[in-house]
């Protein structure tokens, strides 16, 4: 990984951490060289990933992997933490279309 790039990443993290999203959603990192805070690696992307997990009193959880591919690595950090934040927000109107359904 290029130090420009993990710098890059560094302040899309830190952006992604301090950025108000849904406090049930657990945001995990799986960026080598810079933040893995997953231990699934269930996911083989060949690049670094961003997961997304929600459990409603700890049943039925819902998990959701957004690689961060190449097109992705090309924005500023700003524009890629809205872009994950974003993400966040779709995969609770997800969640919350699965629970809840068409009413």
């Amino acid at each position: 990984m290029f130090v420009q790039e993990k710098e890059k990443l560094d302040t899309m993290v830190r952006l992604v951490d301090n950025m108000s999203v849904n406090p049930d959603i657990n945001i995990d990192y799986f960026i080598p060289g810079v933040l893995v805070t997953t231990d699934s690696g269930k996911v083989d992307s060949g690049g670094p990933y961003i997961e997304f997990s929600y459990a409603r009193d700890g049943l039925d959880p819902h998990v959701q992997h957004m690689p961060l591919t190449h097109s992705y690595l090309e924005k500023t950090p700003q524009d890629l933490a809205n872009l994950i934040t974003f993400s966040v927000e779709r995969f609770m109107e997800e969640i919350d279309s699965r629970q809840y359904g068409a009413q």
